[in-house]
């Protein structure tokens, strides 16, 4: 068996269309000219051959940016397998790019069902990686559950969401996690921006480009006030919007007061939104009976990693009859009349109607990625089987990098400084 799907996993992937490759080749190279903090660490790691020896299977969202993220990690000497780590988020021509081009084998179809989806990461699996990278916590999930055979095997594995981290998190206080998780999602560099600027733009792109509405003067009620929340919602406002946000958390919600937006409760904004979308990594967040209170031609998505923050099997419960309107765009009419619109079944509308984060953001987070498999390769045997933070210095080799790239540059603390934040005894 062993022999069987080793050989399975020396084919080309599992893709849409291989006369793809070459507009995915030239989206990939595009997506290249601004990432150059990747392009340092794919030079160096070229050289170098840090993971040299090493399996990779990652899960991730089959992107132009992601395809120079595992670009690098092949040129640091890494064997690299892929799979789509959601179902409406691949970019047909990068997995078809990645196959031919690249020699990366990608497992990845925009639009594949459940059983292909999860054939897909056992196509990664069966590759039997040593270093796994996650975006949702979906392949560790896989190796914990249905495939322990593997856990053994495993050195590290990273994750980048937010929903992912709140996942590991949860099998660390349950100690069932039998290897290290670098939290690449709490790197500055990578949710500090990535989450706010990048979500920011890409969910009000998607939403855009799935609806073609006018964002200016609607009601947009953001449930979730997190990084992600709060770029969307400032996002939303400088495209003229009324931005309602919703919350759980006091602080966040003071907060949200504070940045000028009003703060409600979502069964309060159910019936005063024309825009609905939730970032909050939480379940049933809009739930039936909020279906209930929306307005005629009220529009809802989701930017959180997962479908379930949207409670659809209720909503079709009510409906009496369902159709798509437009590509990404399903119409639910009630019973009463009342038409909901819901965007990209309920997955990321970031990825699932438009392209995902800009390359020049993702250059940070996937610049975080490379280096934190550089870091589980060099602490090997280490680190404790739970989640771990980076260290600090990794993203500010980053940052630093990142601010020469764009033209900019910053100060450095004299000696007499470094000693005065070092010391105590000098007061008023």
């Amino acid at each position: 068996m062993a022999k069987a799907t080793a050989a399975k996993n020396e084919t080309k992937g599992d893709f849409k269309d291989a006369s793809l490759k070459s507009k995915g080749v030239a989206r990939i190279e595009w997506a290249e000219r601004d990432m150059p903090v990747l392009r340092a660490i794919r030079a160096r790691f070229e050289k170098e051959k840090p993971l040299k020896g090493y399996r990779m299977g990652c899960c991730l969202h089959v992107t132009t940016e992601t395809a120079n993220l595992v670009r690098t990690l092949k040129a640091g000497g890494a064997e690299v397998f892929l799979c789509a780590s959601n179902p409406l988020s691949t970019q047909d021509d990068v997995a078809a790019a990645l196959s031919l081009e690249y020699g990366i084998p990608t497992f990845a179809i925009k639009g594949e069902d459940s059983a292909t989806y999860y054939k897909h990461m056992e196509a990664v699996l069966d590759a039997r990686p040593n270093l796994t990278m996650d975006d949702g916590a979906d392949l560790v999930t896989q190796i914990l559950t249905k495939r322990q055979d593997l856990a053994r095997e495993v050195i590290g594995s990273m994750e980048e969401t937010t929903t992912g981290i709140i996942r590991l998190r949860a099998m660390e206080k349950d100690r069932i996690l039998k290897f290290p998780v670098i939290a690449v999602n709490d790197a500055d560099c990578k949710h500090l921006f990535d989450n706010r600027y990048g979500t920011g733009q890409s969910t009000v792109d998607g939403i855009v480009r799935a609806t073609n509405v006018l964002l200016a003067g609607r009601n947009v009620v953001v449930s979730g006030y997190g990084w992600c929340g709060r770029g969307f919602a400032s996002r939303a406002r400088g495209m003229g919007a009324n931005v309602i946000v919703c919350e759980v958390n006091p602080v966040r919600a003071i907060e949200a007061v504070m940045d000028g937006f009003h703060v409600t409760t979502i069964e309060h904004a159910a019936s005063k939104g024309d825009v609905f979308c939730t970032l909050t990594g939480n379940k049933h967040v809009i739930d039936t009976h909020h279906f209930e209170k929306m307005k005629d031609g009220a529009i809802v998505c989701n930017s959180g990693h997962f479908n379930v923050e949207l409670n659809l099997d209720g909503l079709a419960k009510i409906a009496k009859s369902k159709r798509q309107v437009r590509d990404f765009v399903e119409e639910y009419t009630l019973k009463d009349g009342r038409k909901i619109y819901v965007l990209g079944e309920g997955r990321l509308i970031n990825l699932a109607s438009a392209e995902g984060h800009p390359a020049s953001v993702m250059d940070m987070s996937f610049a975080v990625q490379a280096l934190a498999s550089e870091y589980a390769v060099k602490n090997k045997g280490k680190l404790e089987s739970k989640v771990h933070k980076l260290p600090p210095e990794i993203d500010n080799w980053v940052a630093t990098l990142k601010l020469e790239t764009m033209g900019h540059k910053i100060d450095k603390l004299t000696r007499e400084q470094e000693e005065y934040l070092a010391s105590w005894n000098e007061g008023t």
